[in-house]
């Protein structure tokens, strides 16, 4: 059972879209909100899988509704926007559904629903996803907003997170986007056997690391996929070495 939130400002238009999936007996609806405050309260409190969600509402857009989750569930937005207004985003959605919605074009948007949970599923136990929740988990997605451009990443995609003041730079694809979280905060949330505190700047992947080599002082140069270089300081250097079994 795949269990939805649905986030409209309209009630009209979230009536519709229950109706809708009542031919679909997979997805559960589990609560609906009218505003993006809303919203995030029901995602906090009952953590669904799927979240239909518009973006143009009264005070919070549906993206800024995302950016402010810790984790994002699987989003299909549905909005009035048309296809040209939609590709402005760099958002990697599941799909995006035009008001009024149709029923093939929902058929259509659940069936990639399906094809990404098989595809998590691939190789990952039910013991591993459950083993804290309180970490993030590689296959996790989050949300991302820099300033106009918003994209969904999965951790596993992040190859590097750098601190710039207040902010951190994230590193994936060809992206670089900063957002407002601390290196300390992201450190606490993220999985360590994944992401490791290189320095007190940079925190790596593990799995995009390159190429390693010895550097100055008893440290270690990491290069990274991406091409980046970074420096593992010569007391990080211990742990490194005692976790990579070098």
């Amino acid at each position: 059972m795949i269990r939805a939130v649905i986030i409209d400002d309209e009630r009209l238009a979230r009536n519709e879209l229950k109706k809708l999936l009542l031919e679909f007996p997979e997805i559960e609806v589990i609560a609906e909100a009218a505003n993006a405050n809303e919203g995030i309260e029901k995602i906090d409190s009952l953590n669904p899988d799927l979240v239909f969600l518009d973006i143009q509402m009264p005070g919070k857009t549906g993206f800024d509704m995302l950016a402010e989750l810790e984790k994002a569930p699987d989003v299909i937005f549905t909005t009035a926007y048309d296809d040209y207004a939609l590709k402005a985003f760099e958002v990697n959605a599941l799909d995006y559904l035009l008001k009024p919605v149709e029923p093939r074009r929902l058929a259509d948007a659940l069936q990639k629903l399906h094809l990404e949970e098989s595809r998590d599923r691939e190789g990952i136990s039910d013991d591993e996803i459950t083993v804290n929740k309180t970490l993030l988990h590689e296959t996790d997605q989050v949300f991302v907003k820099d300033g106009e451009r918003c994209w969904f990443v999965k951790l596993a995609e992040i190859r590097l997170f750098e601190s710039v003041g207040n902010y951190a730079k994230i590193y994936f694809g060809t992206h670089k986007p900063l957002i407002l979280k601390s290196l300390n905060a992201l450190e606490e949330r993220l999985d360590e056997k994944v992401f490791f505190r290189a320095n007190r700047k940079h925190i790596v992947n593990l799995r995009l690391i390159e190429k390693i080599e010895p550097y100055f002082n008893g440290g270690l140069l990491l290069e990274l996929k991406g091409g980046e270089k970074i420096e593992v300081s010569r007391r990080q250097t211990v742990k490194f070495e005692e976790m990579m079994s070098l």
